[in-house]
């Protein structure tokens, strides 16, 4: 697909960058948890071939990461505004897809998401009528910038690729801006690469970009990388295969940990080809027959017991994680053994400073991304479907701070300024968010509360 991809845009004049390409797809081989060749395809020292194990932490550090950027809430200050965009996200199942490309994002670096018109009418004019608004979400690999001014992508390619009658068909979107407007160009190539000419549709839209790009906050260092955000699994790969290598130590030390029990041939049963007889496959699998005389001992039986270096390997892997968390920008505690367990170290609100300025960095890019979107939906429904939509309107997102913040510590804390100032307003709200009440039910606890005082003082 990517061929076909390059041949297409090259022929338009406009230059694929292969380096970038060539990078968010090693990133996400990693994040698949694929076997990267020439690491975890190994050769014995008997020259036999195999697989190392995989622990897919790439993954695990990426849904982390997705975490912190959790959106709770949309909402627009006009309420029709509103009841609209609530139903387009809901109806193209937004907060499951802004998960998925939070993660993708984490792991190489841009996501992106543009808006389509199904079903409308071409006018003569270039321009769309009526048709149903879609969101299309964007996958890494799919997102070719084509102009980039000051670090914002102005102009963009998207493909993607669908299976038809069996045969594959190549998606490519073009998103033009001239002469302060956008136009938008859909071409289909063929399983061979060949476009579809009564699929080729030009479409003549307005000022508002029809499309939005997520990037990581993180400073691309990236050179050759112009559009795309940094991708976070690719500085952590050299401690990704520390961690696999780790993990097979371990699974080495276990797979040979069975107990052996050499012993004297003077102590054997032997059948009829002269080979020790054993009751069972356990037996057969833990005794071994040493011949006459035991190496470097006299006695008719030792036992050899494996060890299991299970200190050495969780120190190494306590450094790995650590490392990891680092490059993450969690802090060096986000991962942590305790009691033989790994845990993440949701806990230590007073020093997760890192994980705090990650947040905040993060959630501005996605806070302009949503509001991109949002405002590209009213465009669109107002040029399409002829509403009145105010692309101004304020939009108010919300999000979890549950992961990076200790909800029992911030009600103690509120308990003890209520009871300190004695502030009616604070006891109410600490009531409201320990009870998970109402406020009118709050009110009336309150009330309750002043009535028996004032009993007992009579």
């Amino acid at each position: 697909m990517i061929f076909q991809i390059k041949s297409y845009l090259n022929k338009l004049g406009y230059k694929v960058n292969s380096k970038a390409i060539d990078i968010i797809n090693l990133c996400d081989a990693w994040y698949c948890t694929e076997a990267i060749k020439d690491f975890h395809d190994r050769i014995t020292v008997n020259g036999v071939h195999y697989d190392m194990e995989r622990t897919g932490f790439a993954k695990r550090a990426c849904e982390d990461d997705a975490n912190l950027c959790e959106v709770v809430d949309i909402s627009l200050s006009n309420q029709m505004a509103n009841d609209f965009v609530a139903k387009a996200l809901d109806e193209e199942r937004f907060q499951k897809s802004i998960r998925e490309q939070l993660e993708l994002m984490a792991a190489e670096g841009t996501v992106a998401t543009y808006i389509r018109s199904v079903g409308s009418n071409l006018m003569a004019d270039g321009s769309l009528k009526g048709g149903d608004l879609e969101l299309v979400y964007v996958k890494p690999n799919g997102i070719y910038p084509l102009t980039v001014k000051k670090g914002v992508v102005t102009e963009c390619a998207f493909a993607s690729e669908d299976v038809i009658n069996g045969k594959a068909e190549t998606t490519i979107v073009i998103f033009k801006h001239e002469e302060n407007k956008y136009k938008a160009i859909t071409a289909v190539l063929d399983h061979n690469g060949k476009e579809i000419r009564d699929k080729h549709t030009e479409v003549e839209l307005g000022e508002i970009k029809p499309f939005a790009v997520l990037t990581t906050a993180a400073v691309n260092n990236l050179r050759d990388m112009q559009g795309y955000g940094l991708p976070k699994i690719y500085g952590a790969i050299p401690v990704l295969k520390a961690i696999d290598l780790i993990f097979n130590v371990l699974v080495g030390d276990l797979d040979k940990s069975d107990k052996m029990v050499l012993y004297n041939e003077a102590l054997c049963e032997f059948d009829n080809n002269g080979k020790p007889i054993t009751p069972n496959k356990q037996h057969k699998k833990t005794f071994v027959s040493m011949g006459k005389e035991l190496p470097d001992t006299k006695k008719l039986i030792q036992e050899i017991n494996p060890e299991i270096r299970v200190d050495g390997i969780t120190k190494t892997f306590e450094l790995a994680l650590s490392l990891l968390s680092t490059m993450f920008g969690f802090g060096t505690r986000k991962y942590s053994f305790e009691n033989g367990q790994i845990k993440t170290a949701t806990e230590y609100i007073g020093t997760r400073q890192d994980s705090m300025q990650e947040l905040n960095r993060q959630r501005q890019n996605l806070t302009d991304y949503i509001e991109d979107i949002i405002k590209a939906l009213l465009w669109f429904s107002n040029a399409f479907h002829g509403s009145n939509y105010d692309l101004d309107d304020e939009i108010v997102i919300n999000y979890d701070d549950s992961f990076i913040t200790d909800r029992q510590s911030e009600l103690e804390a509120m308990k003890a300024d209520a009871q300190a100032f004695g502030l009616p307003k604070l006891v109410k709200y600490y009531l409201q968010n320990k009870y998970s009440l109402t406020e009118e039910e709050v009110e009336a606890w309150y009330n309750d509360i002043e009535a028996d005082n004032i009993t007992e003082e009579v």
